[in-house]
Order: structure tokens, then sequence, then C-alpha cells
């Protein structure tokens, strides 16, 4: 019986959602189940991940093969990565604690690459938000402006009128 990590589709239509679980091959993409490993948002900014790390590399270490999504989602959240360090323990190259500090440590790096990204978005969507606004304002000026001109005479309309009426006046 092969076994796989892969994404199980639930929420309505146009508004997916994700669980990350282990499955026969033979069930259905959305039927019968093994264990449910996590779940995946794909529509918040940035997508939303949870997985449960210790059972993901437990199946993993017993052969589960992840879907090509699923594969990234893993390496995402370094799953993959301590499967790496846990082989390298099993070769003798460094002992479990050491592993487990070099996964921290990668851990540590990833969150702030990841939190830097999310304020990188954050930051352009108030400025294009901004930018929109700034525009809109802009466009509403130019109109008012564009009436308010359209109201007023013009140069030679003033120029005829102050004629004509210091003709009036002389009169």
């Amino acid at each position: 019986m092969a076994v796989k990590i892969r994404l199980q589709r639930h929420g309505s239509k146009k508004r997916p959602f994700y669980f990350i679980v282990v499955a026969n091959t033979t069930a259905p993409r959305d039927g019968k189940f093994i264990e449910k490993l996590g779940t995946y948002n794909p529509l918040t900014v940035p997508a939303t991940v949870r997985v449960n790390r210790e059972r993901s590399l437990h199946w993993l270490q017993k052969g589960a093969q992840p879907t090509n999504t699923c594969r990234r989602i893993l390496s995402f959240k370094g799953v993959l990565y301590l499967k790496h360090l846990m082989r390298g323990v099993t070769l003798s190259l460094f002992d479990e604690k050491t592993a487990w500090e070099k996964f921290e440590n990668w851990n540590t790096e990833h969150e702030v690459v990841v939190a830097k990204r999310e304020e990188t978005h954050r930051k352009h969507k108030s400025e294009k938000r901004h930018g929109i606004m700034t525009e809109s304002v802009r466009r509403v000026e130019e109109k008012n402006a564009a009436r308010l001109a359209s109201s007023l005479p013009t140069a030679e309309e003033a120029e005829s009128d102050a004629n004509g009426q210091d003709a009036e006046a002389e009169a």
C-alpha cells in the first residue's frame, strides 16, 4: 500500500481551503485519509500554513511521498530540512542535539525572512492604496479646476467686459 502526503480540498466554490493529509494513493482526493497533518489557506496573503512537524517527519521517514505542492509546503516549513538533518544523525555525521541546533538556527533565520516579506507586502499594499487615493484626489482636483476655468471668463472676455464697463461709466 503506497502512502502519499497530499492536499484535501475543502471550502466553497472559488474559496479553497486545504487539509494536508496522509492518504492511500487509491483513496479519492477528498475521501478517506489516514492522518491529518495540517492546514493550508492560499487565500490569505501570505498563505497561511499550519503543519505538525513531528508527525510530518514521522510519515516522511516511513516512506510517504509528498505531492509537488505538499513538498513545497513542507520545504517552506522546514520539515524536509529536518528530515535531511535526521538522516545525518542516522549516518553518525553529528548527534541529534547538533541537528536540532542547526534546525533552530535555520528556523530563526527563516522567520526573519518571512517577517521581512510580510512587511514588504504590507508596505507595498499601503503605498499602492495611498497612490490610488492620491491619483483619485488628483483627478477630482483636475475636474474642479477645469470647471472653475470654464466658468471664469477668458482674458479677452474680461478685457472686453472691462472696456464695456468703462464706456458705460463715461456715458
